[in-house]
């Protein structure tokens, strides 16, 4: 791995106003990861450069809208450990779960943990709505970068996140009309769109969104439905 590209992840979370020597711990992530990367789909991108600014700097960017400290995050859909994992390793105070269906995805992170010799970090194979039943409102946070319609994605999160809490929506700029079509989940599932973000991934031009969901009320027990519910009739 490049000294470049340490260099851009350094320079990204100084502007981040992060710990720039965490740069190193994800550098060798981004080696495990671009390495087996080679026998199993982890990533479309590969270039060190796009790995440094799409996956890492884009994940912490996450940093700018909430207070991870001290706090517990599950990622919902973290496939190969996007946003969470590069959060925790920017905050070693967080408690992160990471919640993927796919075993194959699942033994890489376990296996990166050990490498970085990670505390608190807590690596499940399961479906969404189904650790939600055993895991109801038990964190601060729930952050997605998932490529579900929001919809979905609030059946899915809500549910795992506490009262006063907050669920993290990475979206693209372009999902104003996926977010209207979002409101009657989220009020039904006792969130409400506290504020939607757009910036700028440190060390390039490229735009995002993150939509910040707070938890106001409890979910109703009845949900999250079954997936197959929840994709025939999105609330």
């Amino acid at each position: 791995m490049s000294a470049d590209m340490q260099t851009l992840l350094r320079d990204g979370l100084t502007a981040l106003q992060l710990p720039p020597d965490a740069a190193e711990p994800m550098r060798r992530y981004a080696e495990m990861l671009l390495e087996r990367n080679r026998v199993m789909n982890l990533t479309a991108i590969t270039s060190e450069s796009d790995v440094a600014r799409l996956h890492f700097l884009d994940s912490c960017a996450l940093t700018m809208f909430a207070d991870f400290h001290g706090k517990s995050v599950i990622d919902v859909g973290t496939g190969a450990g996007f946003p969470g994992l590069p959060l925790r390793l920017a905050e070693p105070s967080l408690k992160l779960t990471l919640l993927d269906a796919q075993r194959k995805r699942v033994d890489f992170l376990r296996e990166v943990c050990d490498a970085l010799k990670l505390s608190g970090v807590d690596c499940v194979q399961g479906r969404a709505e189904e650790y939600a039943a055993q895991n109801r409102e038990r964190f601060d946070f729930a952050v997605s970068r998932a490529v579900a319609a929001l919809p979905v994605l609030a059946e899915l999160c809500l549910p795992l996140v506490r009262v006063g809490g907050a669920f993290l929506a990475m979206k693209s700029v372009n999902c104003d009309a996926e977010l209207a079509s979002a409101a009657r989940a989220i009020r039904t599932l006792g969130g409400y769109v506290k504020r939607v973000s757009d910036y700028t991934i440190p060390g390039s031009d490229i735009p995002r969104r993150v939509v910040v969901i707070e938890k106001r009320h409890a979910t109703p027990s009845g949900y999250p439905r079954t997936f197959g519910k929840i994709k025939k009739n999105p609330l």
